[in-house]
């Protein structure tokens, strides 16, 4: 199980950095942080991805947690990192373009027909920061609700990025990122319905 995780998030990532590359030739010559920061949005969601898929094998197999735990670990913190790169690198270059500062300036960034699909994806951070405290509640009765809403901020995350992510527009990589919602939808079902069946009074 953990060579199919690992795998799974080397093999997305690579096809993330390889659909950002792509998206202006390998020219890195005018290369900045607006034609950077897409990158970390797509690294982020890519390792997201993995995660509900390996957690839904994980549930098929029967396996504990402790199985993939230093997986989750390690590439939970490279996730921190991206959720955070991408939005900031964004707000920052705005700011020093003097755009002000966010949520103004990422909002005036795109067309006000975007804004939507912006919001939900700030709303979406605020969960995924939320869900770094589960090391001191993940025992409290009501942490559920918040594993709740990071399912529901993955969901609204996908819609962000087929919406806003220019760099989905390319034929092959829509296809994966159709292939990713898919495998989404489906690791999240299981998981649930694997969740009703483990708890009979649910």
């Amino acid at each position: 199980m953990q060579g199919f995780a690992w795998g799974t998030s080397a093999v997305s990532v690579a096809f993330a950095f390889i659909a950002w590359g792509q998206s202006f030739a390998w020219d890195f010559s005018f290369l900045s942080l607006y034609m950077l920061f897409p990158l970390f949005g797509l690294v982020a969601f890519s390792l997201m991805w993995s995660h509900y898929v390996t957690a839904a094998l994980r549930q098929y197999y029967k396996l504990g947690k402790e199985v993939t735990k230093s997986y989750f670990e390690a590439t939970s913190a490279l996730v921190l990192a991206a959720i955070l790169l991408h939005p900031g690198l964004l707000g920052y270059q705005l700011w020093r373009d003097g755009m002000g500062l966010p949520p103004a300036s990422e909002l005036n960034y795109l067309p006000n027909s975007k804004d939507f699909y912006i919001l939900i994806a700030m709303l979406s951070l605020f969960i995924f920061l939320g869900y770094e405290l589960r090391r001191w509640f993940e025992e409290r009765s009501w942490w559920k609700y918040l594993q709740y809403a990071s399912d529901i901020a993955i969901i609204l995350i996908y819609i962000h990025g087929v919406n806003v992510g220019t760099r989905l527009q390319q034929g092959w990589f829509r296809a994966v990122w159709a292939f990713y919602g898919l495998t989404l939808a489906a690791s999240l079902t299981y998981i649930y319905l694997n969740k009703r069946q483990d708890t009979p009074t649910s």
